[in-house]
C-alpha cells in the first residue's frame, strides 16, 4: 500500500507543479487548458496504477472537480490553495480505501524504490509547491517589490529550498545558517536603503525558510517512521 500511495502521490505532484506549464496555468478556465491538465493527470495515474484503468478515471474525474471549484469559485488566497491541495490528497487516500486490492500493485518494490518515490515526491512539495503558498501569502504587499531581473525572486526561491532539502536530507541542517547569511549580505545594500523592502525580504525569507524546512522535515520523518531509509541498519 505504501509503494502505491507514494506513487500517486508523486503523479499528482508531477501533474500540478512541473508538468502544469505556464500556458494551462494562464488559461485554466478555458476547457482546453483543463483538459491538457487532467490528460497528464490521468496518464500519470494511469502508469501509477499499473494500468488500473477504472481507479485512475475516478482519481482524474475527483481532481477535475476540485480544480473547476478552485479555478471558478475559491478566492486567490493562501487557506484556498492549501485546502485544494489537502483535497487532492483526501482523495487519493479515499481511492486506496476503496480499492483496497490497488495496495497489492507493487509486491516486488524495494526499500530504494519506496525511498526514491518518497525524496521525489517530497523535492517536489518543497521546492515547488512552496512558491504559489509564498506568492499568495506575500500577495498583500506586492506593491513593496522592487524592480529586478524578471523571474529572478522565483527562482531565488526555488534555489533556496532546493538546497534547504537537500541538507536536511543528507543531515547537515547547520548549512541553513550559511544560506540565511549569504542571502542577508547580498540583500544589504538593497535593503538598508528602504524599511519597507527590508520588510517585504525579511517575511518572504522567513516564509520560504520555513516551508522548505516543514517540509523537509515531513519527509525526513515519514521515511524515518515507514523503514525505507536504505541507508539505515
Amino acid at each position: 500500500m505504501l509503494t502505491t500511495a507514494l506513487a500517486l502521490f508523486l503523479a499528482h505532484l508531477l501533474a500540478d507543479y512541473p508538468l502544469q506549464n505556464s500556458w494551462i496555468i494562464a488559461n485554466k478556465k478555458k476547457p482546453e487548458a483543463m483538459a491538457a491538465h487532467i490528460g497528464i493527470v490521468f496518464v500519470l495515474s494511469f502508469l501509477a496504477l499499473k494500468g488500473e484503468i477504472v481507479p485512475a478515471l475516478t482519481l482524474s474525474a475527483l481532481h477535475l472537480a476540485i480544480d473547476l471549484i478552485k479555478t471558478h469559485y475559491a478566492p486567490e488566497r493562501l487557506w484556498a490553495y492549501i485546502a485544494d491541495q489537502l483535497a487532492h490528497y483526501v482523495t487519493i487516500v479515499g481511492i486506496l480505501w476503496f480499492w483496497g486490492d490497488l495496495g497489492l500493485l507493487w509486491p516486488d518494490a524495494t526499500i530504494w524504490m519506496q525511498y526514491i518515490l518518497a525524496v521525489s515526491a517530497g523535492l517536489i512539495l518543497c521546492v515547488f509547491a512552496g512558491g504559489p503558498a509564498i506568492g499568495l501569502l506575500m500577495a498583500d504587499f506586492q506593491n513593496m517589490q522592487h524592480a529586478g531581473l524578471p523571474a529572478a525572486g522565483r527562482m531565488i526561491g526555488l534555489l533556496e529550498r532546493a538546497l534547504i532539502y537537500l541538507m536536511v536530507l543528507v543531515g547537515q541542517p547547520a548549512g541553513i545558517g550559511f544560506l540565511i547569511a549569504a542571502k542577508s549580505i547580498l540583500r544589504f545594500d538593497t535593503a538598508s536603503k528602504d524599511q519597507r523592502a527590508s520588510e517585504y525580504v525579511i517575511i518572504g525569507t522567513l516564509a520560504s525558510f520555513g516551508w522548505a524546512l516543514l517540509i523537509s522535515y515531513a519527509t525526513l520523518s515519514l521515511i524515518t517512521i515507514t523503514g525505507i531509509d536504505p541507508a539505515s541498519p
